[in-house]
């Protein structure tokens, strides 16, 4: 425990994303993980067939992945985060292969999408806390070269990332600008969470 921390037991993490892990943990917030038992694309594929926006797929998306777990969990204060990626009125998912992923970055070259963050706190199976934020980010205009020279370092890591790039690392080549926080970007919206767990007496105020 950090002196910052100021509950008996670690926040729990219903997600195995290293990324949300390594932002909580920069924060001087303890954890511990749980994987979520919920099949997202199933979720997801039942809320898109309710014409739900982008950002309501996101918290809802994970809001199931908070209740499963503090189901499982009552006793703990729970954290969980997703997020969508979209462009116009199409959304993305991880590239299922390398042609895939080199279909949608050249789908959103020279064009704005829209990351979409949800972050919520759950205890005893109840919701809490939620927010949704949204980072706004503009590819460069690129060519088949520079595509194919991308390609070529990125390897299978584009399959690790919806639009096939990581922006903490050399798909920051791909943008021209960037609106939005970082952590936002990274799928945690991190300052929104702070604030509540301060209001909530779980972090020193």
């Amino acid at each position: 425990m950090t002196p910052l921390w100021k509950l008996d037991q670690p926040i729990l993490l219903a997600s195995t994303s290293p990324t949300r892990l390594q932002l909580l943990q920069s924060a001087a917030i303890p954890v511990e993980v749980r994987s979520p038992d919920v099949d997202e694309r199933a979720v997801e594929a039942e809320l898109q067939r309710q014409n739900l926006s982008p950002d309501a797929i996101a918290l809802e998306l994970a809001t199931a992945k908070g209740a499963q777990v503090s189901r499982q969990l009552s006793d703990r204060l729970v954290v969980a985060a997703d997020q969508t990626l979209a462009l116009g009125a199409r959304q993305y998912h991880k590239p299922k292969n390398i042609d895939d992923g080199r279909e949608q970055l050249l789908s959103l070259s020279g064009k704005t999408h829209a990351l979409h963050s949800a972050v919520v706190c759950f205890r005893g199976g109840e919701r809490l806390f939620a927010h949704v934020e949204t980072a706004r980010l503009t590819m460069r205009p690129f060519g088949p070269a520079f595509l194919e020279a991308y390609m070529s370092v990125a390897g299978d890591t584009v399959l690790r990332s919806v639009g096939g790039y990581q922006l903490e690392g050399f798909g920051v080549h791909l943008f021209e600008r960037i609106e939005g926080d970082h952590s936002t970007i990274l799928g945690l919206p991190l300052m929104p969470l702070l604030a509540y767990l301060r209001s909530a007496g779980a972090v020193e105020a």
